[in-house]
């Protein structure tokens, strides 16, 4: 690896070295930077031919430098007559001015060590292209070795030569002198041009008179750069001393010859002795068979033997060569319609333009990329011609490679993306990008599509013709998947969206819905349900195509794997906007089916869904239970030594406020405070007040439980004693204790207990001993059942019927409306019970059946519930008697903590149509079989 790198090196070294040695203090370094040797050409292959670029411009070039090192064997009259013979050539060169004849970009320059002029970018010459590397840097690159000339180069090559020799011996009068391989050469784009003038010829004739050209007599004696090719020369140069135009043909016919023999001349001259060998030369053309010629077409052999004639008048001139038939190839024709192409009007152009892609597969792609892409490219500077041009541009891009696009083709199209003027011209631009976009997002680097290519189909969606629309919408899914995930979302979902809603073209509208249908696989799940469904009820027409459109939207996403709708979805905002569509006068009975089909499918799905919901969490009530009940068994048999009366009472609070809401479930008062927890976020006023309550509940667990006379409780599901009974009963055993509890006064509080409980235990009247006693038992017993006081009041009416006499009236520490419990059967205190049964619960089976609330609304709207309360009251949309039962609850949590369940009676929801407005359409597009199937 080491040993490669040196390699390397060193050639790189050597090739700079030989760069600075040859071109070092040359006037062309000022104005050009030289660089890489990369050809040779001119008389003998003298001429070293670089690469270059101008500094002022960076324009590139080629630099072709002498190095004055080749002639140090000569002596100094032979060095300047070959430097006097290499100035003439390039001299002359720089005056004439054609198509056909190489281009000086900068004139000669000397220095001591170099001549130096600079040309339009160069290839090789024809004769490095066939197999003549000559002054070349070794090794040779394999761009020159390599190359391979293709029939329609090689015909066009000699074609264009051809003109060139027309040009200098019709207009110019003059005979080049000179016409070989060496002389020829190829430029960047593959075009064939004249150089070599060292030994051309004018003619002596005034320019109205026939030419006459003056020819000088070979001189052996003279260096071998001073003096022309002999292998290509015409034999009347050397055996009569003549010259003429037809000379040059001869040497064209030697030039075909050796193009389609690698290379090879026709005839060998021994320098030595040349005027033998061009005896023996002339005798072997006056003999010249079709044997030798095998290996030229057959179309053109004919023509190579009559340039090749001894006589020159039998030989055709330049004009005559021009229009042979051989030159008369498609290929060939449409590489010189592109080099005239300047000459040409507007329609012409866009004439030839039209049938380009006709021409375009039957070249090569090397010949379409170095010679006509360049051409196409050039003509992108007139707006006019660029919706014919880009089709043919475009077509060569599909043959590219994506290196090959980004270099050559991208960087022309740049201008072309953004080109707005004339609105008929970029009308037709955006439709032949629009058709070739899989193209342009395939090999345009990410960059650049977001910078170039999707603002251009932006534009289009945004464009007034509706032509555009459409072709933009039926073409955007083609290539949605290449599109990235950002700009669809951000960018070019809205435009869609715009288009659909803004237009007034119904075929705009149903295409901008059918577009979204096919992209919908492209979009997550969460973006479709919360902008791309929402939308849908924007639509403002109703026309049968529209709405077609839309459920088709609707049963893409819920069939789709990746999408679906959700359960919430479908209830809430789905099934409520399809339902009112379904039956809109303009459905005939197909598309009716196919809206009853889709809601359908999404019923029988939301009934599967939420059943299954409900199914396991009913389950998971029911394990729930079974649990609940072995605790209340395990604590019920621990607490057997604690206060009978303080059994009795929680009790009856459990039983009656869990039958109401729960059916009879029951949780500890630990368990209620757990779940207020989880439900709510507390502030830290409810936190301190929590707190204290706790404390409280600590002091009132450390006193001395009672111990009244053992008797068996009673099952609170069964219980229908009075409570008031059961403390008259138990009377005697506790005046001992009220002597030692503490005496409440009426204003002293407590806390609060169920209203329902409250209602049965207080609703007939006891004497004050009783009150006392009730109050003693309630501070000792301190059943804690929630974090709200309640006072009690003698002041104040608490049920609905009038105040009695010598009752204990109490309320709940905030206002509140509670519903008439007079329909729970309470016995009289006196009356003894026979036999236990269960409570008549029949009046509380209506409280929350469609019966007219016991208290008013006008009650109802006065409540002011706690604000933290709020966060557990159902929305506002509750109303009626499970609302005023759910204030109650919230103000009266109990020991169960039944107030602090969610009011399973009434979940409404409000379903807002948006207006919409019928637009009437005189066309519209049927084409929803995407969607459909």
């Amino acid at each position: 690896m080491e040993s490669m790198l040196n390699k390397l090196k060193s050639t790189v070294t050597k090739v700079t070295a030989d760069v600075t040695s040859a071109v070092m203090g040359n006037p062309v370094t000022r104005e050009f930077d030289v660089g890489r040797h990369i050809a040779s050409g001119g008389n003998a292959l003298a001429w070293k031919i670089f690469n270059g670029t101008k500094k002022s411009t960076k324009q590139e070039v080629a630099v072709f430098v002498f190095d004055k090192k080749l002639i140090d064997k000569y002596q100094k009259f032979e060095k300047d007559q070959i430097i006097d013979s290499l100035k003439r050539g390039v001299q002359q060169l720089t005056r004439l001015r054609h198509p056909r004849l190489l281009t000086v970009q900068h004139p000669l320059e000397e220095s001591r060590d170099c001549l130096a002029f600079c040309t339009e970018p160069v290839f090789a010459s024809l004769a490095n292209v066939l197999g003549n590397w000559e002054n070349l840097p070794s090794p040779v690159s394999p761009d020159i070795k390599d190359y391979k000339l293709y029939d329609v180069e090689t015909k066009y090559g000699l074609l264009q030569v051809s003109e060139g020799l027309s040009f200098l011996h019709s207009s110019v009068k003059m005979v080049h002198g000179n016409v070989t391989p060496e002389n020829i050469i190829l430029n960047k784009s593959g075009a064939w041009k004249i150089m070599g003038f060292d030994f051309c010829v004018s003619s002596t004739n005034p320019s109205e008179q026939e030419p006459k050209f003056p020819c000088k007599e070979w001189d052996p004696n003279l260096p071998s750069l001073c003096l022309p090719n002999p292998e290509y020369l015409a034999p009347e140069y050397i055996l009569s001393v003549s010259c003429e135009t037809a000379s040059d043909m001869y040497s064209l016919g030697t030039v075909m010859y050796a193009v389609f023999n690698k290379g090879k001349p026709i005839f060998e001259v021994n320098k030595q002795d040349i005027y033998k060998s061009f005896s023996r030369q002339l005798d072997q053309l006056s003999r010249l068979g079709s044997n030798s010629l095998t290996n030229i077409p057959e179309e053109v052999r004919e023509h190579v033997k009559l340039l090749l004639n001894v006589t020159p008048t039998v030989r055709p001139d330049a004009d005559q060569m021009t229009k042979i038939p051989f030159f008369d190839d498609v290929g060939a024709v449409t590489l010189q319609y592109f080099d005239t192409l300047f000459q040409r009007d507007n329609l012409q152009k866009s004439q030839f333009f039209k049938g380009l892609p006709k021409v375009l597969p039957k070249l090569p792609k090397r010949v379409i990329v170095q010679r006509i892409l360049p051409c196409l490219t050039s003509e992108f500077v007139n707006p006019d011609m660029v919706p014919f041009v880009l089709p043919n541009v475009l077509l060569i891009a599909e043959e590219c490679t994506k290196e090959e696009y980004v270099k050559l083709i991208l960087p022309e199209l740049g201008p072309v993306f953004k080109q707005q003027e004339p609105i008929q011209a970029s009308n037709m631009i955006l439709l032949i990008f629009l058709q070739k976009m899989d193209l342009l997002l395939t090999k345009t680097p990410p960059d650049e599509i977001k910078n170039s290519v999707l603002p251009m189909v932006y534009r289009a969606l945004e464009a007034p013709s509706i032509q555009i629309q459409e072709l933009c919408l039926n073409i955007i899914p083609t290539f949605a998947n290449l599109i990235d995930y950002p700009s669809m979302k951000n960018a070019l979902i809205p435009r869609i969206k715009n288009a659909c809603l803004q237009t007034s073209s119904l075929a705009v509208r149903v295409n901008s819905l059918v577009c979204l249908g096919k992209i919908l696989e492209y979009l997550d799940k969460w973006f479709v349900l919360d902008d791309i469904l929402p939308f849908l009820q924007q639509i403002p027409s109703k026309e049968p195509a529209v709405l077609m459109g839309i459920l088709g939207i609707y049963k893409c996403t819920f069939t789709h794997k990746k999408l679906g709708i959700t359960k919430e979805q479908l209830a809430g905002k789905v099934l409520p906007h399809l339902i009112p569509l379904s039956i809109e006068n303009n459905l005939n009975l197909n598309q009716f089916n196919s809206f009853i089909s889709v809601i359908k499918e999404m019923l029988n799905r939301l009934e599967s869904e939420h059943k299954t919901k409900l199914e396991q969490l009913h389950i998971m009530q029911e394990q729930q239970k079974s649990l609940d009940l072995g605790n209340q068994m395990n604590a019920s048999e621990e607490t057997k030594v604690t206060s009978v009366g303080s059994q009795q009472i929680d009790k009856v609070f459990n039983s009656i406020g869990t039958d109401l809401l729960t059916g009879g479930e029951s949780e500890n008062k630990e368990d209620g405070l757990q779940n207020k927890h989880k439900r709510a976020s507390l502030t830290l006023e409810e936190k301190q007040k929590l707190a204290k309550e706790q404390e409280q509940a600590q002091k009132l667990k450390s006193q001395q439980p009672l111990k009244p006379q053992v008797h068996t409780p009673i099952a609170p599901v069964k219980q229908t004693k009075d409570l008031t009974d059961t403390l008259m009963d138990n009377m005697s055993s506790l005046t001992n204790l009220s002597v030692s509890t503490p005496k409440i006064s009426s204003s002293s509080t407590f806390t609060s207990v169920p209203s329902t409980g409250l209602g049965m235990m207080f609703s007939t009247p006891i004497d004050n001993t009783k009150r006392n006693l009730t109050n003693g038992l309630n501070a000792n017993m301190g059943f804690q059942t929630s974090g709200f006081n309640m006072p009690v009041n003698t002041n104040q009416n608490f049920f609905s019927g009038p105040s009695t006499p010598g009752v204990t009236k109490m309320t709940l520490g905030t206002p509140s409306t509670l519903p008439n419990f007079n329909a729970v059967s309470v016995p009289p205190a006196g009356a003894k019970q026979t036999q236990q049964r269960p409570t008549d619960m029949s009046a509380l089976n209506n409280l929350f059946g469609p019966q007219k609330p016991k208290v008013s609304m006008n009650q109802l709207s006065q409540q002011k519930p706690n604000q933290w309360l709020n966060q557990f009251v159902p929305p506002q949309g509750s109303s009626g008697m499970g609302g005023s039962v759910m204030g109650t609850q919230m103000n009266t949590i109990g020991q169960s903590a039944f107030g602090m369940q969610a009011n399973p009676f009434f979940n409404p929801q409000n379903f807002a149509q948006p207006p919409t407005t019928m637009t009437n359409s005189s066309s519209a597009s049927n084409d929803l079989k995407d969607l459909f199937g």
